[in-house]
């Protein structure tokens, strides 16, 4: 365990009942604290599996997870109330409003009422969203629903804020808020753990990104570290491409 790293794996395997094949192979990541982190892969590449054992939310067979310094071997008391994660899917009530969705959402976290009330004003303000805060979900664009979603994801300040695809689906415009939030958001010190397959995003917002396939990180460094390194490469995707391959992942 290092101590300039907000998340740590180290050599996690992980083999689901009747599957051949592992779907962690020695996966190793280090994150470190305050950075904008991308981490990439193709379909079943094993992504999904390392995000929910770093949760706490799935056993693995071996290997060693530490988050902010601790040991997730030792319990998740300590350490779950440090992540924020937002899910690709739009996990909100459509016939409720902005606000009546955050009142829910920040009451499952515990914030007191005081307080709950200053972050959703906050959040709403920053997403661009305070005028519509009593409107119903089911009534907003695709683009506001996604905001609302991460809004939610974020009422407790989480030190380590996860997002999985927080782009799909949106419209340019929506699209370009969320990117330059998500920066604003890191520079005020939150290291932000970025999923998506828009490789255009990640070499444009993340500090550092890590290449994972077939159970493993197959290659870690700066957007433009691992643009050098590949030189007949002229952007991320094309350095995503050489080192995954061109064959269509369908589950």
């Amino acid at each position: 365990m290092d101590s300039r790293y907000a998340i740590e794996t180290e050599n996690l395997r992980k083999t689901y009942k009747g599957k051949t094949y592992p779907t962690l192979d020695g996966f190793s990541l280090k994150i470190p604290y305050g950075s904008l982190f991308g981490l990439l892969a193709p379909n079943g590449a094993g992504k999904t599996t390392a995000i929910n054992i770093i949760c706490g939310l799935r056993k693995y067979d071996s290997g060693r997870v530490w988050v902010d310094g601790r040991s997730i071997s030792d319990g998740m008391k300590h350490i779950r109330p440090l992540f924020g994660f937002v899910p690709q899917d739009i996990a909100l009530f459509p016939t409720l409003t902005a606000y009546e969705n955050l009142k829910i959402f920040g009451g499952l976290y515990g914030i007191e009422k005081p307080l709950l009330e200053k972050r959703i004003d906050q959040l709403l303000e920053l997403f661009d969203l305070a005028e519509s805060r009593h409107s119903y979900i089911n009534r907003f664009s695709g683009g506001m629903k996604r905001r609302v979603n991460m809004i939610a994801g974020m009422l407790h300040a989480p030190k380590i804020l996860i997002l999985d695809e927080p782009t799909v689906g949106v419209d340019a415009q929506s699209r370009r808020m969320i990117l330059e939030k998500l920066l604003e958001i890191n520079r005020q010190g939150t290291t932000i753990l970025f999923i998506s397959h828009y490789l255009e995003e990640a070499q444009q917002i993340c500090s550092e990104v890590a290449f994972m396939d077939n159970g493993t990180i197959v290659s870690q460094g700066s957007p433009e570290e691992m643009i050098a390194k590949h030189n007949s490469c002229s952007n991320l995707e094309a350095v995503y491409l050489l080192l995954t391959g061109k064959r269509i992942r369908d589950n």
